[in-house]
């Protein structure tokens, strides 16, 4: 069941990610922020820069699934936060160096991937093994069930902007029968544990590298991983289609290890802008002005680093 050796990843697509946060602090409050891309295998940071103010006491951790964290202690008033990053990534979709994809055995899981198997506050699958086994019992275990259960979430689920709420889980959402990205997640993490496949949740920046969106979006996204052959599976059922570009921010058992910021005390977010677009390579420094003028994706054509 293990993954067969693989060829370094080619990075030869550059993009630009990072976002602009503003918190109003009205009393004492605190705020752990996740907010940077992880180390991944798909990609390769470039630069990075963070600011999260001044005068400030600021601690940085890892948590228990690998995620960059900071905690850091508001002041009164305005606090403005700013990352920015250049990211090498492959132009290759999701999922193009899987080799082996068959399900892992309860009996065979690395111990630290059992509690991706269980219930979470956001994805109680618990609640939801009869609609699983009725749905999706009678194909075959492993990625077809996987991929199934995508297919069936990209075509019974509705996409509704500003639909999110933060306390719906996916059984909740699956009754309803909309959501955004963080439902959609959800739903399909909770539905491959109910087969005790790991899933996880997980967050990042997704540009549109080969996938125009009409409005020109820029997207901050959740969806979710499974865990087949030995290595975590992209599945997506927002968009149920490999995508090309994708910059992991966190992962956990749901949104609330996914979140980008949780706020302790007497703060709320009161501005927040996000950025992940195509650049040439060595055309933009980090810190320099967000300018979509010099834009390459939000088309078809896929441009690369490497000249013909």
């Amino acid at each position: 069941m293990k993954q067969s050796p693989l060829n370094p990843p080619v990075f030869d697509i550059r993009i630009r990610v990072g976002c602009h946060l503003v918190y109003e602090a009205t009393g004492p409050s605190t705020l752990l922020l996740n907010i940077q891309p992880l180390r991944d295998r798909q990609h390769l940071i470039i630069a990075e820069t963070l600011n999260l103010g001044s005068d400030q006491s600021v601690e940085e951790y890892v948590d228990s699934h690998g995620n960059r964290v900071y905690r850091l202690a508001l002041r009164p008033g305005s606090n403005i936060i700013h990352h920015d990053a250049i990211v090498a990534v492959v132009s290759m979709p999701d999922n193009y160096d899987f080799t082996d994809s068959s399900p892992v055995a309860v009996e065979e899981l690395p111990p630290e991937l059992l509690r991706y198997t269980l219930p979470s506050r956001y994805c109680d699958s618990d609640k939801l093994t009869n609609f699983a086994w009725e749905k999706f019992g009678h194909i075959e275990h492993g990625l077809p069930r996987v991929q199934a259960i995508s297919r069936w979430l990209h075509d019974n689920i509705q996409y509704t902007y500003f639909s999110g709420r933060p306390d719906l889980s996916a059984g909740d959402v699956l009754n309803r029968g909309y959501g955004v990205c963080r439902d959609f997640a959800h739903l399909a993490v909770a539905l491959n544990r109910t087969f005790n496949l790991p899933a996880r949740y997980v967050t990042g920046h997704l540009p549109d590298i080969g996938f125009p969106d009409v409005k020109g979006h820029m997207d901050f996204h959740a969806y979710a991983e499974v865990y087949l052959g030995g290595r975590w599976y992209i599945s997506d059922p927002r968009f149920h289609v490999p995508r090309i570009g994708r910059v992991k921010v966190s992962c956990g058992l749901d949104a609330v290890d996914g979140a980008f910021s949780t706020i302790y005390g007497g703060a709320t977010l009161s501005h927040f802008e996000i950025w992940a677009y195509q650049i040439t390579k060595g055309s933009v420094n980090v810190g320099d002005p967000i300018d979509l003028s010099q834009r390459l994706d939000n088309q078809w054509t896929v441009q690369t680093d490497v000249k013909p």
